[in-house]
Formats: structure tokens, sequence, C-alpha cells
């Protein structure tokens, strides 16, 4: 008799597509001690074994269904130059076949300030797309500190000197703290001074290890997100805002009559790869977390078990399936699941304690904030 398949297999099928990004963890380590981290092993110089890059790198060449699409590789969490560029290469080294023949790039997310030429050199070889974390000008940076708790502001833009000198062109991300909340025109200046191409704003939030703080309000957020929108309106030429581009987005295939388009779009399954080869979904930000509930949220190792394997075998996990009943309820109950899709389980379990949970200060500062924005202008623009 044929077997029918899993209802869980089918409620993940139904919402999860094949991984467009996988995020490697070359270090734990970092030589920062940002005052909002989330890493909760950052002071740790734990680093990735070339075995395990070497056996990831098969198991992507095995990988099927991405579409094909390459699969971005992030090399995040802990500070990923850290690692010295000898490893690094030594790192990248096992995917340079699939990068070669278009089936991966590589992405590093980094603070900067360990950048030099030789680092240039090495990074624009391997084409890595890189990120820089800097959070504005150096009163808004001032939380970004090193272990030592001295500010890191003049190392970041000399590392971000050796970019521009190097022309290897970088992405900024910005954590925006309670200060940074206020001074949107003054962030976005500062940001688009640096030669950037993209800036993308990380609102302060609630997660892994950084917990005791008091992140923006929801009607600050509303406020923020507001003026970022009418200064990107005001400066066409400016680096292109992430969230901004996102809703913009979605709205053209809406009122295109293209709906089915973004409605077939299913979220990815964010396969992270810790140093020691452990796999976590869903979220980054859930690797390294102490969860025996969860068994820390550890899908599988790729160092026993194939990464198709533990993808195939995803909707087993309680964690995975406490997320997708999340993502029901989202849906049911929720007026702005159209544009946000309903994901961020990091947030739903370090705010809410729960997977299953829906709304989280996440979605209201970063999503709902912003589309509630766009809506108070349009609305403003009308009457006018």
């Amino acid at each position: 008799m044929r077997s029918h398949p899993s209802p869980w297999r089918t409620r993940y099928r139904q919402r999860f597509a094949a991984p467009q990004t996988v995020v490697v963890q070359p270090t734990t380590w970092c030589n920062l001690d940002c005052r909002y981290c989330y890493l909760p092993l950052r002071k740790l110089k734990h680093q990735m074994p070339v075995e395990v890059a070497e056996t990831l790198a098969q198991a992507l060449a095995r990988l099927d269904g991405s579409g094909g699409d390459a699969i971005g590789l992030v090399w995040h969490g802990g500070e990923p130059l850290a690692v010295g560029p000898q490893k690094f290469e030594c790192l990248l080294a096992p995917f340079e076949g699939l990068r070669r023949t278009g089936r991966v790039h590589h992405y590093v997310q980094t603070n900067a300030t360990l950048l030099t030429g030789r680092w240039c050199e090495l990074l624009t070889a391997y084409g890595v797309r890189v990120g820089v974390s800097i959070d504005g000008p150096a009163a808004l940076n001032a939380e970004r500190v090193d272990l030592r708790g001295k500010p890191a502001f003049d190392r970041i833009m000399r590392g971000i000197a050796h970019l521009c000198e190097h022309g290897v062109p970088f992405s900024v991300i910005s954590v925006v703290g309670t200060l940074g909340i206020t001074m949107p025109e003054e962030l976005l200046d500062f940001l688009s001074s640096l030669g950037c191409h993209s800036v993308g704003f990380n609102i302060e939030e609630i997660e892994g290890a950084n917990t005791g703080r008091q992140p923006p309000t929801a009607v600050q957020a509303e406020e923020f997100w507001r003026r970022t929108l009418t200064w990107s309106r005001e400066h066409p030429d400016a680096p292109a805002v992430r969230e901004v581009v996102r809703l913009a987005e979605y709205l053209h295939l809406i009122r295109s009559g293209r709906r089915a388009e973004w409605e077939r779009r299913r979220l990815d399954p964010n396969p992270t790869v810790s140093w020691k080869g452990d796999v976590v979904l869903l979220s980054p930000e859930l690797a390294d977390t102490k969860a025996p509930e969860h068994a820390d949220f550890v899908a599988g190792n790729i160092l026993e078990q194939s990464l198709a394997e533990i993808l195939r075998e995803a909707h087993r996990l309680g964690y995975v399936r406490d997320f997708l009943t999340g993502l029901d309820r989202c849906q049911a109950g929720c007026q702005f699941f159209d544009f946000c899709r309903g994901a961020q389980a990091a947030n739903r379990y370090f705010e809410n304690g729960s997977l299953r949970s829906t709304e989280t200060n996440y979605c209201r500062v970063s999503r709902q904030a912003l589309v509630k924005a766009l809506s108070a202008l349009a609305t403003k623009e009308s009457a006018a």
C-alpha cells in the first residue's frame, strides 16, 4: 500500500522553499563587544575546521531544488575575519568549483575593523560580497565597542576606507537603537556618504544574549519609517534602503495584477551551519541558544547526516512544527500577513517564549510600522 504523506511534511512544503541562503559560522569569537549583541559565545575562540567546510561544499553540490538560483553562503556569527585571511581562504577553497560554475556566491558580514589591503584582495579574488555593520556617525555608533570598552568607530571607518580604495562594493547594516530611531535623516545622510550601494536597518531586538535593554517603540518606529520614506523619495540617487525596496516590490506586484507571483513565494528555511557542523533552521539567531526543550534547535550535523536529509526531515522537529502553527495563526489573524509573511522565528522565541506565538515587537517596529508610515504619507498627500 502507498503511504500517505505526513500532514506536517505537506504543511512544511507549502511554507518553505529550498534554501537560497546558508549561513556559515567560521568562528564564534568577535573582537568587538557591542552592548546589544545577541551572540552568547562571542568571547569563545572556536573555529570551523576545514573538514566542515569541505563537507558542506559536497552537500551543496548534491542539493537539488534550488530553482537554478545560486545559493548565497553568508559567513557570519562572530566576526568572520577574526580567523585571519589564510584560514578564511582555506574555508572558501572547497566551494570554488561551485562558485565558478555559478552555483554559490559568498557574502561576509563584518564589523570592518580587521580589513586590510590583503583582505580586500582576497575578498575580490573569491567574489565575496561584503556587508559592513556600522550604526551611523560616532555618536550613534557608540554601542559598538571593543573588548576593553573602547569605541570602534575609527577602526570601522578605516576598514571602509580600505574597501573604497580597492574598489570593493559593500552594503551596510545598521542597528537602530533608542537614539538613532529619532535621527533618521542624520543617519541616512551619514550612511549615504560612505559609498555603500544599499542600507538595511535592524531596529534593536530582544534576542539571544540581548535581553536587558529597552528597544524602540512602535510609535517611534512609525515616525522613523515615515521620515525614512520621505528622505528616500527626496534622494533618488542615494543608496537603496532594503526595507523600502521590499515594500515597493510588494506594492508593485500587487498593483500590477501579479499577486499570485508574490503569494507563490515561500520562506527560506535559512539553515545555519555552526563552526562544528551543527545545523539550526529558521533563524541564525537561534544558533548557540541553550533550549533543552528543543535540543538547542539543532536539526542535525553535516558531518553525520547530509544537509539534504536534514532539510527533508525538518518537518519532524518540534520547534519547526511550533513555527508552522504560529504561521497559520498569523495568517488567520493578522492584517499585515500579506506583506510580512510571518517569519522571524527567533523573535517569537526570545520575545514570547514560544514559536507558536504570533505578534512580536519586531513585527510591530519593522513590518507594521513601515506599512503604517507609508499609509500615513499616502493619506496626507491625497488630502493635500
